[in-house]
């Protein structure tokens, strides 16, 4: 018969070394845990800035093959008006009409960074109206700001409005507010329910299509086209150079400080164990895409928004990821 051990005492702060449950490190997410790989990797390849050495080859590359298409064409065209007039007049007037069309394209490229431009001016010029508390430099920011939206039929509303009480400011802080949510918060509407399209769009592709690539292509394109149309709310021009350098602009400053990551909001408890995404790998890779997605929306809002956020509320990510998702489930 075995002899029974009475109970014992066992002091769990015998050994002060060992660390406090404070103390302790946390417990590691797990691996397979959706990390939103596919918006990651697009933001880090459309951020990485090109090199010096790579900057000259392209363009010393597109610069030579330009040169050898033109004087190629110009020596077929001149070839075809010797031997047949009628040929050659025709490829002579094909030619022109194509050089008339890339002409027309360079002056839109020109156009839409000229736009930009001018958001960002007057942004710059609106900080420093604000820090000097200078009252006639903010008049000024307002009529370059009213005078930019003339021309929209949405905010003639907001236009009368801001016209009617714009007079009865007397602080630079107070008229810009004003300005703010009598002219710029429909544009923060309309600016955000496109984040809110792409975010559903990047969602879905990447929780419906299984091939690898496809959902960073897809996350690629629509981001593209997001930060386009966000530009174009405000004001700006969806030119496709200007659109790409302002896309490597936005990413690379999600990039540097760290956003394109999964964090500690509402992306975070998607990640790290959710029902959805529990039920599912792949929708809540896709999820987590999605909510990445409307974060880069906000920082294009941000871009390309003619005035800082003062007087009106930031998006937030976490709304913007929930009303995609309602659209998305409720869509028949």
């Amino acid at each position: 018969m075995s002899e029974t051990r009475k109970p014992a005492l066992i002091r769990l702060d015998a050994n002060p070394d060992l660390p406090t449950p404070a103390e302790a490190a946390p417990v590691p997410d797990s691996p397979d845990a959706p990390q939103g790989a596919a918006m990651q990797r697009m933001a880090r390849l459309a951020a990485r800035p090109p090199s010096r050495l790579a900057r000259w080859f392209w363009g010393l590359l597109f610069s030579f093959l330009l040169f050898i298409a033109s004087l190629t064409a110009w020596n077929f065209i001149i070839g075809l008006i010797a031997s047949s007039p009628l040929l050659g007049g025709v490829a002579a007037v094909l030619g022109g009409a194509l050089v008339l069309v890339c002409t027309v394209i360079a002056l839109r490229e020109l156009a839409a960074i000229a736009r930009l431009a001018r958001l960002d001016r007057l942004r710059r010029s609106a900080e420093a109206a604000l820090a000097g508390d200078d009252l006639g430099a903010a008049r000024d920011v307002a009529d370059r700001l009213d005078g930019l939206y003339a021309g929209r039929e949405a905010l003639t509303w907001g236009r009368k409005r801001f016209a009617e009480r714009r007079s009865d400011m007397f602080d630079a802080t107070a008229l810009l507010e004003l300005a703010e949510a009598d002219l710029l918060a429909p544009l923060d509407a309309g600016a955000v329910a496109e984040v809110e399209a792409a975010a559903r769009q990047v969602a879905l592709v990447t929780a419906l299509v299984p091939l690898a690539l496809a959902d960073i292509a897809v996350a690629l394109g629509a981001n593209l086209r997001m930060i386009r149309r966000v530009a174009e709310v405000y004001g700006g021009r969806g030119g496709t150079l200007e659109t790409w350098r302002l896309t490597r602009a936005v990413l690379a400053h999600l990039v540097a400080t760290g956003a394109v990551a999964v964090g500690d909001d509402m992306i975070g408890s998607i990640a790290g164990g959710g029902l959805l995404s529990k039920l599912s790998r792949r929708f809540g890779e896709g999820l987590v895409n999605g909510a990445l997605t409307a974060r880069v929306g906000v920082a294009a809002i941000e871009v390309c928004r003619p005035l800082a956020f003062r007087g009106q509320k930031r998006p937030r990510v976490t709304a913007i990821v929930q009303r995609a998702l309602t659209g998305l489930f409720s869509q028949k």
